[in-house]
């Protein structure tokens, strides 16, 4: 243990997700040897990011405003929504350059162990998107994990009565795997190769 606001700092950073105690305690010292200029910066863009940031009223990406880009944008295919659990999902696919439509972030997976189920999820909101007519096509980019399938195949039979054309990613993503990490050949390929899982009547 040490003393007073390094170990604060060590304690907050041991909270953030991927950083164990010897990866906080090396950056509390990183933070400590370097110059204040480049403390004062990362402390200015985390107030930023808390006080800028917000969520895409349509989509629930990330964006600085109250539509993001790819919802503003009247180029973007309309018949089309891909589904992804997070936005740095939105991120890994726009990688790709294989999808031109839009997108909808769940805000996470169904996940029983976590709490999580539909509920807490922003999947009314894609329900009312579809409800126009104006999307043909939804495709599911859920993580090829146990809570993505259980998130995908949930959406599809609620989906599919609906009179919308559901996919899932292919082949090319490997299960118990994120979309995060895979490259942009491996993700291109899965959408080139998408399965169609339901179609409504």
């Amino acid at each position: 243990m040490y003393d007073g606001p390094l170990q604060e700092l060590i304690d907050a950073l041991s909270r953030l997700p991927g950083i164990g105690p010897k990866g906080a305690q090396r950056i509390a010292f990183h933070i400590l040897d370097a110059p204040a200029e480049e403390v004062n910066e990362l402390a200015d863009a985390l107030r930023e990011v808390k006080e800028k940031a917000k969520f895409c009223k349509v989509c629930f990406n990330v964006s600085s405003d109250e539509v993001c880009q790819y919802c503003r944008d009247p180029r973007r295919d309309q018949s089309m929504i891909c589904v992804v659990e997070e936005s740095k999902d939105v991120i890994a696919v726009e990688r790709t350059r294989q999808f031109r439509g839009l997108y909808h972030v769940l805000g996470g997976a169904i996940s029983p162990l976590d709490g999580k189920g539909p509920a807490d999820l922003h999947i009314r909101e894609l329900c009312q998107r579809l409800a126009d007519e104006t999307v043909t096509e939804v495709i599911l980019a859920t993580n090829p994990n146990l809570e993505g399938e259980a998130t995908a195949t949930y959406l599809s039979r609620l989906i599919g009565p609906m009179g919308v054309t559901v996919s899932r990613l292919a082949s090319g993503l490997p299960v118990g795997g994120d979309l995060e990490y895979a490259d942009e050949v491996t993700l291109g390929r899965a959408f080139e190769g998408r399965l169609h899982v339901g179609v409504g009547a």
